[in-house]
């Protein structure tokens, strides 16, 4: 007892540090997700004609994703995207990147759905979604605007539908050929009336492609490289749509 008695003071001085340097570290943390959170909630809002056109168009057998974001207009110093998607087997993979901007308005990657190891390829297969999210920061490195979209991979079908299923393609007849269905975020030229549905864009490895497009709201109209057209009936059925207000 009276050798506790003569370390107790030595014990209450260490219990006193870890207390001390515990809660250190848990206002450190919070301090850090609290700043995470307010950067998430102090993004800019970025309208319709000043969103960057992005795509992605799948390789002829599907391991390859061609990223390309057209019409940078935000003043930004750098761009981050990052694309997940989920193996059968439940796993996540990602594929990230980091862009300086330095004043270029497109850009284009290639994403491997797979790994690279010394010049030996492996891909994944059976993917079927995913996301793809942009992240453009300035000069310091702080997020200034964030875009995410869901992606659907598809092949081997004769129906493409957007992941939130508000936008279909019933083609004529099925195809080997590989397709991704999205979200472009902007488009190639503001339309005269309210975007009430999209913009949605299928691209793929295929050049030609027929079917017919519905979309959840509005007035189909589709993107013919100068204008945007009224859309009934069989379209073709790669490139930009959107919903117009009636």
């Amino acid at each position: 007892m009276t050798k506790i008695k003569k370390f107790l003071p030595l014990i209450l001085l260490l219990l006193g540090i870890v207390v001390i340097v515990g809660a250190y570290f848990f206002v450190t943390r919070s301090k850090k997700e609290g700043d995470i959170t307010e950067d998430e909630t102090s993004l800019i809002e970025v309208p319709l004609s000043d969103r960057p056109i992005t795509s992605l168009t799948p390789s002829n057998d599907g391991h390859w994703l061609t990223l390309v974001i057209e019409k940078i207009t935000i003043d930004a110093a750098s761009l981050d995207y990052e694309l997940l998607y989920k193996l059968p087997d439940g796993r996540t993979q990602g594929v990230p990147g980091s862009i300086n901007l330095d004043g270029e308005n497109e850009i284009e990657r290639e994403l491997l759905l797979g790994s690279e190891s010394s010049g030996k390829f492996r891909y994944d297969e059976g993917v079927e979604k995913g996301t793809l999210t942009l992240r453009f920061r300035n000069e310091k490195g702080k997020l200034i605007a964030k875009f995410s979209t869901e992606f659907a991979l598809l092949s081997g079908i004769s129906e493409l539908a957007s992941v939130d299923e508000d936008f279909t393609v019933s083609l004529n007849k099925k195809s080997s050929e590989y397709f991704v269905v999205m979200e472009t975020f902007g488009v190639p030229e503001v339309p005269g009336g309210e975007v009430v549905s999209g913009p949605y864009g299928v691209f793929s490895s295929a050049t030609t492609l027929s079917g017919t497009v519905k979309i959840g709201s509005g007035t189909l109209h589709r993107w013919s490289g100068s204008e945007w057209s009224s859309v009934s009936g069989e379209t073709s059925g790669i490139g930009i749509f959107i919903g117009l207000s009636e």
